[in-house]
């Protein structure tokens, strides 16, 4: 038997806009220069216990690193890995939504290109994560 509608449910969540979930949650997003070191990277990661960053030169959005891409690169390079640029390692071909899009949209997104972290910008600024 089906459940009753709940009353006052305010949306199906898969049609929320993205900009509703970042009011909720904040806005605040962990950003690192290109040049700056995976050891540094690591570190920020940590501090911000987040689980990636978005390399950004000036405004704009030129990668993304994540944890994933550290663990890469330490089983490809070794210990070595770490005093390497982020830009060396990092994803340089990153999807970005818009706060207009919905999480249904966005998740469609997250599946095709297999991808955790999806930054959102707002004519061309970094508006969240």
């Amino acid at each position: 038997m089906a459940c009753p509608p709940i009353a006052g449910r305010l949306e199906d969540p898969m049609s929320m806009s993205i900009d509703s979930i970042l009011r909720q949650k904040g806005a605040d997003v962990a950003t690192i220069a290109p040049e700056a070191s995976v050891k540094r990277a690591t570190s920020w990661l940590h501090a911000k216990n987040v689980g990636s960053l978005v390399v950004t030169s000036g405004n704009a959005v030129v990668g993304l690193i994540s944890e994933r891409e550290i663990v890469h690169a330490i089983a490809r390079h070794g210990e070595t890995a770490i005093s390497m640029p982020v830009s060396e390692i990092m994803r340089h071909s990153v999807i970005t939504v818009s706060p207009t899009d919905t999480v249904s949209h966005v998740m469609s997104l997250m599946t095709r290109h297999r991808a955790r972290h999806m930054p959102v910008l707002h004519d061309g600024k970094l508006v969240g994560i």
